[in-house]
Order: structure tokens, then C-alpha cells, then sequence
């Protein structure tokens, strides 16, 4: 999409569909604070009115998530006008925007619309950059689409959104700020997108080889720093707990280490920031092989590793000044002759054994070595994304992140960035107490424990190969796909994560320059 800015009035934009949000005082029939566009619009003399009414006629109250779509039938150089609902005014935070102009692409799709005209809402100045912002991400993630393998219909060529015009609001003018924070949000849309495609290819397609082929292809087109290693790097590093989850499939696992380092070679030597991603790139379960129904999804459980990619696709833009530092080990989960089994006791990288109780339990042994690894380059901060309990699921359900761990000023920060991304988290305990479900009697630990408390269990289990390191966990297994089409989403993968990483590294380069 080429986005630019316009400051002409509204009712004198062109473009094949004009969209305007509206918050709901904008409609009320008493005590409402007027739209300037709106009024503009309805007020033209070949409407005379015929908006406002016939919105109102069909229910439209501007209330969120609500949406009207008017065709001019000639009266105004825009072939139709699309009302988007942002509810009250006091309740609105940017990601509102997201979501309606995620509605907006998907009507465009629609309506097979190359151009757009936007009205930016009325807001103060100081909020319009983080306007723009989710603005654009709604255009270019509500865009998306997952098509590749569809034969009916293949001839015909689809129509994308090429050109979007954003009208600022009266006495706004474009500046350098508002032009960032596009550019910003085109490079975000962009790598949550490609994070998506990967994530809902299938497992047969992505495999670990195809993973690392993806992730070097966009280390070099980025300028970033990439090293794949193979069965030998891993059996060298004496990753005792990746090497059992792997060795019961055919495909040859895949060790990765992304790598972002300043030009600046005072700021390369800062302490860095460390990033790991879950990447099983299909999990049956093993030996303590998933039902049928629980198969069907897993083609999706490398998802935390598509976020951590692009996420350091943005970064390798944004160059902050300290290292960042990616780290995904790449495999899958399969039942055979060589698979590990129930009872099996695996020595991980740091040096502590444990006992396997269930080999579908996979995730957190792949991420122990994977975290110790990322451990040993003495971060100011790991910060990991898995989709790794079905207990999540259950406690948050499809849309909010559980995030997990005792740092407390890191996990502020996280919340904080999570916030400004427009991604839901929600803190979980992570207790000493649930210590005892992983107790063993042959081993240093189980990795697997009761029922109750999943979620923190597998946390808990995590942090034993952090060490002292600030360490905050992520488990995405529910927001990671998303089960309909909703605002910028589409049924299927989600990309998310992406821009919380990106605003938590955001955040620290700005306090870091500062």
C-alpha cells in the first residue's frame, strides 16, 4: 500500500471509497460534539442530509465495531462513503482503529477497491501520530489473506488496496512525526503478515529446514546476522532435552541464532536483549500422541518463532542502539522406533536431568536448553513466546496473552509496550509453591506435572534455566490463531507478538538514547 497525507475536506476527496470513523457523540441527538467531516459530507447540496438519515434509519449509532456503507450513487466524487463506529469518546484507545480500519481492507477486498480516501478522527494533536499508526496496521493487516493453496477462482486477478489518502483532520498539517509513524506501521503490517503466512503454512511445507531457509532469506535481505546449525552444532552444545524431542522424526532439526548488532561499536558491546521463540514446527504429541482434533492446529505451534522473525525484521529497521538477539530451535514432535518415550530421562544444557511424564509436553524441553543458551550471553533481558499450554487457553481464552515471571520492572515494561501495541496480555503468578508438581523421584524434575495450574507449571519449569537473567514468558497459545474473521484478523494466524516486541524494543532504545 502507498499511503500519503491530504488536508483537503473531506466531501472533495476522491478515491473509489471514502471512510469515516465516527465517535458516537458525533450522532447524538442531544449534547453531541459535531463531526467537521461528517457535517461536510452532509451538508454537500447534492445530499442534502441523506447520510446522516439514512444511516440512522439503519441503525448506525456509531457505536464500536458498528459500520455503514452509503453509496453516493454519483452525488460526491467518492462512489461510496463507509461510516465506521469508534463508540464513546472517552473509552477510546488506538487499537479501536485498528480494528475498524481492519473492517475498512476487508470491505475494500470486498469490493475489489484499488484506493482509498481515510478521514483521520478528531483528536488532540498529540495523539494523532499513534492514530496514524494503528491506522495504517489496520489497513495492511486487515488486507491479509491466506490463499495461496485455493484453485477455484485463481484466474482472476485480486484486487488489493494500492493507494490510501489520509485526510487530517481541520488545522493538521503532515509533519515528519506522522510520516515516521506510517513508515513505522507499514514495516510492522508488513512482518506480521509474513509472520502469518508462515505460521498457517502447512507442517508438511514449513518444516525445520524450511524455517531456517525463511528466516536467512530475511536475515540478508534485512542486514542482519544469521547462524543455522544442524544435529552435530546441537549434539555439540549438549542440548540433552532438544535432542530427545527431535530424534522421532525424519526431518533434521534446525538450530538458529538471528542476530541485530549496532554499526556503532560502542553500543555493539552493550548488554543485549535476548528473544526466544517457540518453533515446533508440528507436534503430534509423540509417544503421548493428541487426538485427531488436537492434531489439526499443530502445524501452528512454531508460532512464538514467526513472532520473535518479525519482530527482528522490524528491529533490523529501527536499529537500536544494543544488540538483539534471536534464538529458535526448530523441530517436530513425532511418534516412531526412535521417538523419546514416557520415563526417559533427558540431560539439558545446564546440566540438570529430567524425567519425561508426557513427550507432548515437548515445548518447554526444546525452550529450556534454548533459554540457557540465550542465558549465557548475560541479557539485560529474555524475553520468550510459545504457544505452550492448552491451560491458557482455558484461563484467557483466544484473545489475551498470559504473561509469566518475577522481574518485576521488566514485566512492567512488557505490559506497558503490549498496551501501546494494541495486544492484549495478562499477568499470571508464577509461585515457588507450584515447584512441588515437578518434583521427581529419579530426576532433578518432571517436566510435566498435575492437571491443575498448567499454565504456571510449565512457567515454572521454564525458569529454572534462567538463572538470575530478567526473564519474562509469554504463552500464546490462544491469541496465536484467531477462530473468525474479526477486524484486521482473518480466521487463521494472527502474527502475534510481533508488535509488543517491537514496542518493548521501542521503548528501551528510546531510554536508552535518551
Amino acid at each position: 500500500m502507498n499511503f500519503s497525507f491530504v488536508t483537503a475536506e473531506a466531501v472533495r476527496q476522491n478515491g473509489e471509497l471514502l471512510v469515516l470513523p465516527l465517535f458516537d457523540s458525533a450522532l447524538a441527538l442531544k449534547g453531541g460534539v459535531e463531526s467537521t467531516a461528517l457535517t461536510a459530507l452532509d451538508r454537500a447540496e447534492a445530499l442534502g442530509g441523506l447520510l446522516r438519515k439514512t444511516a440512522g434509519e439503519e441503525g448506525f449509532k456509531a457505536q464500536a465495531d458498528q459500520s455503514f456503507l452509503f453509496h453516493t450513487h454519483g452525488k460526491l466524487h467518492a462512489a461510496r462513503v463507509l461510516l465506521l463506529g469508534l463508540g464513546a469518546r472517552g473509552t477510546f484507545r488506538p487499537e479501536i482503529l485498528r480494528r475498524v480500519f481492519g473492517k475498512a481492507a476487508k470491505v475494500a477486498q470486498r469490493l475489489k477497491l484499488s484506493e482509498l480516501a481515510v478521514v483521520l478522527p478528531d483528536l488532540e494533536p498529540d495523539a494523532l501520530p499513534e492514530a496514524v499508526r494503528a491506522t495504517v496496521e489496520g489497513l495492511v493487516l486487515g488486507q491479509y489473506r491466506f490463499d495461496r493453496y485455493r484453485t477455484v477462482g485463481r484466474d482472476e486477478k485480486p484486487v488489493v488496496v494500492q493507494k490510501v489518502r489520509l485526510g487530517l483532520p481541520e488545522g493538521m498539517r503532515k509533519s515528519r512525526e506522522l510520516e515516521d509513524a506510517v513508515s513505522l506501521a507499514v514495516a510492522i503490517g508488513d512482518a506480521t503478515n509474513w509472520a502469518r503466512d508462515m505460521v498457517n503454512e502447512p507442517a508438511g511445507v514449513l518444516t525445520p529446514t524450511r524455517l531456517a531457509q525463511e528466516a536467512t532469506a530475511m536475515a540478508k535481505a534485512s542486514g542482519l546476522k544469521i547462524t543455522v546449525g544442524g544435529l552435530k552444532e546441537i549434539q555439540k552444545l549438549k542440548m540433552g532435552m532438544f535432542l530427545g524431542v527431535t530424534q522421532g522424526s525424519a526431518e533434521e532439526p534446525r538450530l538458529i541464532q538471528v542476530s541485530y548488532l549496532p554499526k556503532n561499536a560502542k553500543d555493539a558491546k552493550k548488554a543485549p536483549i535476548a528473544l526466544v521463540g517457540k518453533a515446533i514446527t508440528f507436534d503430534s504429541g509423540g509417544l503421548s500422541l493428541k487426538t485427531a482434533d488436537g492434531m489439526v492446529d499443530m502445524k501452528t505451534d512454531m508460532a512464538g518463532s514467526a513472532a520473535v522473525l518479525g519482530a527482528m525484521r522490524v528491529i533490523a529497521q529501527m536499529q537500536p542502539p544494543f544488540p538483539v538477539h534471536a534464538f529458535l530451535g526448530a523441530c517436530e514432535n513425532m511418534p516412531s522406533g526412535t521417538a523419546y518415550r514416557p520415563g526417559d530421562i533427558l540431560i539439558s544444557r545446564q546440566g540438570k536431568t529430567v524425567e519425561v511424564t508426557n513427550t507432548d509436553a515437548e515445548g518447554r524441553l526444546v525452550l529450556g536448553d534454548m533459554l540457557t543458551w540465550a542465558a549465557e550471553l548475560e541479557p539485560s533481558a529474555l524475553v520468550d513466546l510459545a504457544t505452550l499450554t492448552g491451560a491458557c487457553m482455558v484461563a484467557l481464552g483466544h484473545h489475551v496473552v498470559g504473561a509469566f515471571g518475577d522481574d518485576e520492572a521488566l514485566m512492567a515494561e512488557l505490559l506497558a509496550a503490549a498496551k501501546v501495541a494494541g495486544e492484549e496480555l495478562w499477568r499470571l503468578p508464577i509461585h515457588e509453591l507450584q515447584k512441588d508438581a515437578l518434583k521427581s523421584d529419579v530426576a532433578d524434575m518432571k517436566n510435566s506435572g498435575e492437571r491443575y495450574g498448567g499454565a504456571i507449571n510449565a512457567a515454572v519449569f521454564l525458569r529454572e534455566f534462567v538463572g538470575n537473567t530478567p526473564w519474562v514468558h509469554l504463552d500464546i497459545a490462544g491469541p496465536s490463531q484467531a477462530p473468525r474473521e474479526r477486524g484486521y484478523f482473518s480466521k487463521g494466524a494472527t502474527g502475534v507478538g510481533v508488535r509488543t516486541l517491537v514496542d518493548f524494543i521501542r521503548q528501551r532504545a528510546s531510554d536508552n538514547r535518551a
